[in-house]
Order: structure tokens, then sequence, then C-alpha cells
């Protein structure tokens, strides 16, 4: 064996990705594979068109990806709305909070190649308005949050432990962190993550070998927007289900990030967006039951969900 292949098994990592893609040892705590997860729940109407959707379609919605806009741009009174209709309906609400890269006036990250720096909080101004938009939505209730820098959640993480935020509020780590390793995953559940986005092209035997590291919930993209790459996994989602558990299977489509999430974006699109977000989750439920339907998801509102308490 070579040296650095020794060093890596020291740490408790491969030397390559698991391409014998086991099945994975861990479940949700109701013993389900699988969770669903909607992103890109903008407003209020948003959300009474998703509860109205699922309902009709009689699927299981467990966690919504909310404001990715920027909580900042909700009323004080659309936020507790939010909050209680969530409760309702036990769904965990994840909130992006305050226009983060590409929203507000940093414009390095938007231009062809300073896109690489990263979704980033810059500066302790920017920190402050954020801690602050996580402060109001705390206090309306909410208790999951989106979080696209280290940085910031080694914040929010000693925040929770020294109760100046409250012991049951999640983070869940974006996508926009660019993690897609063993070794980045581990190092966010050191951090304190609770749940973890990859980036959204990994093959499975990359999932698999992020599984084999921690033990954290995996969310792994069904859909996604059309400029960050348009594909959909339908076919391939038992398979995930079965290596990655417990995993949130994540729905965004559409044509753009940019478009979908800018503060004046079209309310009929975003609808329609919502809606074909919950006819994604039933064809994915659908092709995991014909394929492998021994692969369990959770029903509605299982216990441990960051539910609002409003």
């Amino acid at each position: 064996m070579d040296a650095i292949k020794q060093a890596l098994e020291k740490m408790g990592y491969a030397a390559e990705d698991a391409y014998d893609v086991p099945n994975s040892p861990y479940r949700f705590p109701d013993g389900a594979h699988y969770r669903n997860e909607v992103s890109g729940i903008e407003n209020v109407a948003n959300l009474e068109v998703l509860i109205e959707e699922s309902e009709k379609r009689n699927v299981p919605i467990h966690r919504i990806i909310c404001t990715v806009r920027g909580a900042t741009l909700l009323t004080n009174s659309e936020l507790k709305t939010f909050a209680r209709l969530a409760a309702e309906k036990k769904y965990e609400i994840i909130m992006t909070p305050y226009p983060s890269r590409a929203w507000d006036t940093g414009r390095m990250y938007i231009t062809p190649e300073g896109y690489v720096s990263g979704m980033r909080i810059r500066g302790m101004d920017n920190t402050y308005r954020v801690l602050k938009d996580i402060e109001r939505c705390v206090e309306a209730g909410i208790r999951g949050f989106l979080v696209t820098d280290e940085g910031l959640l080694t914040i929010l993480v000693q925040m929770r432990a020294d109760g100046v935020l409250p012991k049951d509020v999640v983070f869940k780590v974006s996508s926009f962190t660019g993690h897609a390793s063993p070794a980045g995953a581990k190092l966010l559940k050191q951090l304190g993550a609770n749940t973890f986005n990859p980036l959204a092209d990994l093959s499975l035997p990359m999932l698999a070998s992020i599984r084999k590291a921690v033990d954290i919930p995996i969310d792994v993209y069904m859909t996604l927007v059309d400029s960050i790459g348009g594909y959909h996994r339908f076919l391939e989602a038992a398979e995930i289900a079965r290596v990655c558990a417990p995993v949130y299977f994540k729905f965004e489509p559409g044509r753009s990030e940019g478009e979908i999430y800018k503060s004046w974006a079209e309310p009929g699109y975003l609808n329609f967006l919502t809606r074909e977000k919950v006819r994604q989750v039933q064809v994915t439920m659908e092709w995991i039951n014909r394929l492998n339907p021994e692969i369990i998801c959770s029903a509605a509102g299982p216990e441990d969900l960051a539910v609002p308490k409003p």
C-alpha cells in the first residue's frame, strides 16, 4: 500500500469512491429511507398551492426550502402565517435568511469567473444582518435555516449551544458551499450541520462514499434548474435511497435560479413551478415503488421534523 492510501485509511477514508455501492446502514428515526423536500416556496400563496397540490395528489411533503430570495422580503405577518400553515401541516421549514450573494450589492459572484468565489457572507455587517433576519424568523416560530457559509455555520451553532437561538433549531448546509466528498461531509458534521446538500451532479459511488463517512441526512437533487444542469434522476431514486439513507429528495425545476428567486418573480410562474414540483414528487415515488418497493418513505409529519412553533 502506498503512503497516500495508508494516510487516507488512517483518517477513515478510502482512496477511491465506493464502487460497491453498499446498502446504507442508517435510517430516519421512523425507519424510513427517504423523505421529500421541495425547494423554492417563496411566499404564503406558494405554500397554499403546495398544500392544495400535495393533498390532491396524496403525496407526503416533509421539508420545504423557503424564501430562497431572502426571508427579509416577507412582512412580519407573512412570516407568522407561513409558520402557522406549516405547523398545521407538520412541514419542516428551512428558511433562507437575508438576500445573499448574487442578490445583494456584492456583484463579483455573478460575473463569468467571479462565481468561483462561492456564495459566502461578505463582512461582519452582512453577518449581523443575517443573524437579525434569523432572529426575526425564530420569533415568528421558524426552526430551520439554510446556511451557505461555513463561517456563519460556526457562529449559529455556537449561538444554539449558548441559548441565544433555541436548542431545537436545525441548520441545513446548501449545495452552494460546494462540498462533494466524504472529507467535506465530515467537516460539516463536525461544525454542527444537521443535514447537508452536496453538489448536484455526484455519481452513485461518490454519494455512497459520503454516506460511509457520516450518518446525518444527505439531500440529493431529483430535479435541477436548467441553468445548473437541468436534469432529473427519477429512475435512480430507488438506488440513491438504498445507498444514501437517510436521504431527502430535493425538487427544484425551472429555467434558472436567478429568474425564480428575484424579488419581483411573477407569481403565476412560481405557483406553476410549485405544482410541478409536487407532481415530480409523485413521479419519483411511483418509480421507487416500481423498482424497489422495499424502499420506505416517511409518512407525513414525522415527529423529528423541525416543524415551526408559532
